[in-house]
């Protein structure tokens, strides 16, 4: 009898935690947690941070986020400082000390703030990181060189919350139209596509939309085939000819026009990137277009979305 009381009484006080504890997720240590963080992208390992204390703490090692980062984030994080100094009202100056704005020491944070988007080059061009891992950059029109832009009979600038940049060049009408670019950047390694981001017809605003109407300005995109070109300094090349009509559509939305793709293998060296859009027959005129940036974003296995994230926001 005495056996069996004792028996129940170590039942009972295992249960109060008397006796030996049972192991949980808890108990894993860090390191084997970190090993497991390595193959989540930055999302997942944010939403397991929330699990426990040893997630979370694993969730912030710099082991973690370094590997996140791209090759060449010492580049990435120079420019993005250089645009937070300019920005700065603390009173530093500039002047990059332990703890001030200019200095990101902790990877996590450093990723975050490339999330961010980082503007340079006078605030035409901007890029930032892909919440879930990816190099993306958005080029305004201000930065390219648009023929007859200085002339008000052919082109004017117009504001608007629907982009970016919060400009973009719109065409009355012209007879030969060209828009060219370049950037020389230190893209991160991997594969990428280039995108012109136009719109058939002024753009509205939401209240303007609502009441629906028409774009007289609209004409001349339905006769010829817009040409889209690509050049990289390795001699990568892409010439896109298709018809303006399948093109050149969908009147009152923002679309993504596929230039090319370009791939990049090394990140601590400059890539030339040169890109152009062209309708230059000259037997009849077009209007009727709003450019307003070229976008570059990572190269999407198995097709190509129409819509970027930020245009689904502002559609």
């Amino acid at each position: 009898m005495g056996v069996g009381a004792s028996s129940v009484g170590a039942a009972e006080g295992c249960g109060r935690g008397w006796g030996p504890r049972h192991t949980s997720l808890g108990d894993m240590p860090e390191s084997c947690v970190a090993a497991v963080l390595l193959y989540l992208d930055p999302a997942e390992i944010c939403q397991v941070a929330c699990l426990n204390r040893a997630f979370r703490g694993a969730a912030s090692a710099d082991c973690i986020w370094a590997a996140k980062l791209p090759a060449n984030h010492r580049y990435l994080a120079a420019l993005a400082a250089a645009a937070d100094d300019d920005d700065c009202s603390c009173g530093c100056d500039g002047v990059a000390a332990e703890g001030s704005c200019s200095t990101v020491a902790i990877k996590k944070e450093l990723y975050a703030r490339l999330c961010r988007p980082t503007p340079f080059d006078g605030g035409t061009k901007e890029f930032w990181i892909e919440k879930k891992g990816g190099f993306c950059m958005s080029i305004s029109s201000k930065a390219m060189s648009i023929t007859g832009r200085n002339d008000r009979r052919y082109w004017s600038d117009l504001s608007t919350e629907e982009s970016r940049f919060h400009s973009v060049a719109y065409l009355r009408q012209i007879w030969w139209l060209e828009v060219d670019g370049e950037i020389d950047f230190c893209f991160p390694a991997g594969s990428y596509s280039l995108f012109f981001r136009l719109h058939l017809g002024r753009p509205r605003t939401r209240r303007a939309r609502r009441r629906g109407g028409s774009d007289n300005d609209i004409h001349g995109w339905d006769i010829r085939p817009a040409r889209f070109r690509l050049s990289t300094s390795d001699h990568q090349q892409h010439t896109t000819a298709s018809e303006a009509h399948a093109r050149l559509a969908s009147p009152g939305r923002w679309v993504l026009y596929h230039v090319g793709d370009f791939a990049v293998s090394s990140p601590d060296e400059v890539t030339e990137l040169r890109f152009s859009m062209m309708q230059i027959d000259c037997t009849h005129t077009k209007g009727g277009l709003c450019v307003d940036s070229v976008c570059i974003y990572p190269k999407r296995h198995g097709g190509y979305e129409e819509d970027c994230v930020f245009c689904q926001k502002i559609l």
